[in-house]
C-alpha cells in the first residue's frame, strides 16, 4: 500500500474533487462513515455515550459526521468544539448545520474542567481535534484537552491521525494523543507509519473514501509499505554454487562476533557458499562456532585488522562471487580503512557496505558515486549522519526526505536501520518495513541483516527485491524469536536460529496475527 506526505494527500483530494467530480462533502461523508464503521465493530454503538472532541478544521467536520452516524444508530453523541463554531467553513460548516437540527448535545469548550466532566460520563472518546495539517506546537487549552483525553483511560478513536502528531514526520508537536484506533483517510500518511506516530495510532485502519485505484496506486507516489516479492522456488537439483556465493570481508581483533554472524546468516537464510575473509589470528576461533563457513585467512596489521597487503587476492576472489559484503567488525584502523576504499573502487560485482565499511567511505563519497556495480549501504542513524553531514536528530525527524536525497546522490540502495527500517532507492522509491521488534536492538543484529540480504540475492531475486526481502525476513526472524522467547534478551544468535523459519514463512505464509501486522494497516 502506498503512503503519502501531507502535500501529496492534499493533491489527491484536489484530484478527486476536480478530475473525478467527487464533492468535498462526499469525501467528508465517506471519512465519517468509515470511522463510524470501525467504532461500531470495535466498541458497539447502541446505548453507549460517545464524546466527540472537534477542532475548527475539516477534522472537526469529520467528527460531526461520526456524531450524526452514532445518533442514527442509537448511540448518544456529545460534541465539544475547541473554539468558535462560527469559524467553520465549507463541508465542515455544512455538517455542523446538520448537527444543529438534531437532538445532539453541542458545546464550545472554554476550559478543561468541562471536558473532564464529560469524559467521566462517556464510554469512548472520538478525537477530531487536529488533522494531518498541524504545523505548530500544541500548548495551552489544546494541550490540556489532549492530556485529559489520555488520562481518562477511555478508549480513544482518532480521525486521520492522533491529534498532535505531525503528518509528515510522526513526531509529537509538543504533545500527542495515544489512540487505541486510528482511521486514516485516502492513504496512510508518513506520520501514521513512522515512529513514534505509528505507536500513537494504536491499531491503524484506512479508508480510500471512494478514491479510484488510479489515484491511490499511481506510480508517482514513491513511498509504500514493504511487501516483498515472492521467493523463487528452490530447484530440486540445486547445489551450493547455484543458490548464491558471497564473500564477507569482515572482522578484526576483538571483533569476532560480527564476521561470524554476517557470514553464517547467509547460510541460515538460504545461501549456498559463504566465504569469510577475516584476520588469520581470529579465524580458528570463529571456525569453532561456524565450521560451515569457508575461511580465507588474511594478513594482519599490527592492530589485528585486515592488512592492505591482501588487496589483490581479495579482488581476484571478489570477482568470482555473486556478492561481496564489506565492513562488519573491520575496525577503524587507518590501513584497513584505506583497503576498504581501494576495494570499493575496484570491485565490480554487487557490493554491500556495512558498519566500519561505511565509515571508511564517509569522507570519500565520490568512490561510491563512481562505482559501476550495484551498491547497498546499511547504516544506522549515526552512520547515516556521517554520510549526510546532518545531525542524528535532524535525520530522525525527516528520515524519508534525507533517505531519498542520499540514495539519489550516491546512486545506491540504502537501508536506514531502526524501528520500521526504511529501504531507499536511487529512483526515489522508499519502502517502510513492518517486521521486527525492539528486542532486536542488540549487538550483532545488523550483521545478521547483511547475510540475509546477500542470501536473498543468492536465491535469484533481483538485487532491489533482495534488499527488501532480506530486511523483511530479518525482522520476521526477530518476531519469531520474540514470540517464543520474549523481546528481552534476544541475541544475534537467536536471529540466526530463526532465519530458516522466517524464510519458510515467506514461502508458506504466516499466522493471522503476523499477516495483519505486516500489512501495517487494515482496509475499512
Amino acid at each position: 500500500m502506498k503512503v503519502t506526505s501531507v502535500t501529496e494527500m492534499r493533491e489527491l483530494d484536489r484530484t478527486a474533487i476536480e478530475k473525478f467530480s467527487i464533492p468535498a462533502e462526499l469525501l467528508m461523508e465517506n471519512a465519517g462513515l468509515a470511522s463510524y464503521t470501525v467504532l461500531a465493530r470495535e466498541i458497539g454503538i447502541k446505548g453507549k455515550v460517545f464524546l466527540i472532541v472537534c477542532g475548527l478544521g475539516n477534522n472537526g467536520g469529520d467528527g460531526f459526521v461520526v456524531a450524526r452516524k452514532i445518533h442514527s444508530a442509537g448511540g448518544i453523541a456529545k460534541i465539544h468544539v475547541l473554539g468558535d463554531c462560527g469559524k467553520f467553513k465549507g463541508p465542515a460548516k455544512l455538517n455542523l448545520d446538520i448537527i444543529r437540527q438534531l437532538p445532539i448535545e453541542l458545546a464550545e469548550l472554554e476550559n478543561v474542567e468541562t471536558l473532564k466532566s464529560a469524559v467521566a460520563d462517556c464510554d469512548c472518546i472520538v478525537d477530531a481535534v487536529f488533522g494531518t495539517g498541524l504545523t505548530r506546537k500544541v500548548d495551552g487549552l489544546y494541550r490540556q484537552v489532549l492530556e485529559s483525553m489520555d488520562e481518562s483511560r477511555k478508549p480513544i478513536f482518532s480521525l486521520d491521525i492522533p491529534s498532535g502528531i505531525h503528518g509528515d514526520t510522526g513526531q509529537p508537536m509538543g504533545y500527542a494523543v495515544h489512540a487505541d484506533h486510528t482511521v486514516t483517510f485516502g492513504l496512510p500518511k508518513f506520520g501514521n507509519m513512522l515512529y513514534p506516530g505509528y505507536e500513537h495510532c494504536g491499531k491503524l485502519h484506512v479508508s480510500f473514501i471512494s478514491f479510484p485505484p488510479a489515484m491511490y496506486e499511481k506510480k508517482e507516489l514513491l513511498v509504500e509499505i514493504n511487501r516483498p516479492a515472492e521467493l523463487p522456488s528452490r530447484a530440486q537439483h540445486a547445489h551450493k554454487g547455484s543458490v548464491g556465493q558471497a564473500l564477507f570481508i569482515a572482522g578484526a581483533a576483538s571483533y569476532l562476533g560480527a564476521p561470524y554472524f554476517a557470514a553464517l546468516s547467509f547460510l541460515k537464510a538460504g545461501g549456498g557458499y559463504s566465504r569469510l575473509a577475516a584476520p588469520k589470528s581470529i579465524t580458528s576461533f570463529i571456525a569453532a562456532k561456524g565450521s560451515e563457513i569457508v575461511f580465507v585467512p588474511q594478513e594482519e596489521t599490527a592492530a589485528g585488522s585486515i592488512s592492505l597487503k591482501n588487496k589483490e587476492t581479495l579482488l581476484e576472489l571478489a570477482e568470482r562471487m555473486d556478492m561481496v559484503v564489506l565492513g562488519p567488525g573491520l575496525s577503524l584502523h587507518e590501513e584497513t580503512q584505506r583497503l576498504v576504499r581501494e576495494l570499493v573502487r575496484e570491485i565490480h560485482v554487487p557490493l554491500l557496505l556495512d558498519g566500519d565499511g561505511i565509515t571508511a567511505l564517509c569522507p570519500h563519497l565520490d568512490i561510491i558515486k563512481e562505482r559501476q556495480g550495484e551498491t547497498v549501504l546499511t547504516p544506522h542513524l549515526g552512520e547515516m549522519a556521517r554520510l549526510t553531514g546532518e545531525t542524528v536528530s535532524e535525520l530522525d525527524i525527516h528520515k524519508i526526505a534525507h533517505l531519498q536525497k542520499t540514495a539519489r546522490a550516491l546512486r545506491s540502495t540504502i537501508v536506514l536501520k531502526g524501528a520500521h527500517s526504511l529501504i531507499g532507492y536511487a529512483d526515489g522509491r522508499v519502502f517502510i518495513n513492518m517486521s521486527g521488534n525492539p528486542g532486536m536492538a542488540s549487538a550483532g543484529s545488523g550483521d545478521v541483516l547483511t547475510g540475509a540480504i546477500a542470501a536473498m540475492f543468492g536465491l535469484a531475486l533481483p538485487l532491489s527485491d533482495a534488499v527488501r526481502q532480506g530486511v523483511f525476513i530479518h525482522g520476521v526472524a526477530g518476531d519469531l524469536a520474540a514470540r517464543d522467547l520474549g523481546e528481552d534478551g534476544i541475541t544475534a544468535q537467536d536471529l540466526l536460529d530463526y532465519l530458516p523459519l522466517a524464510v519458510r514463512g515467506c514461502r508458506e505464509g504466516y499466522d493471522r496475527d503476523f499477516q495483519e501486522r505486516y500489512q501495517g494497516v487494515t482496509i475499512v
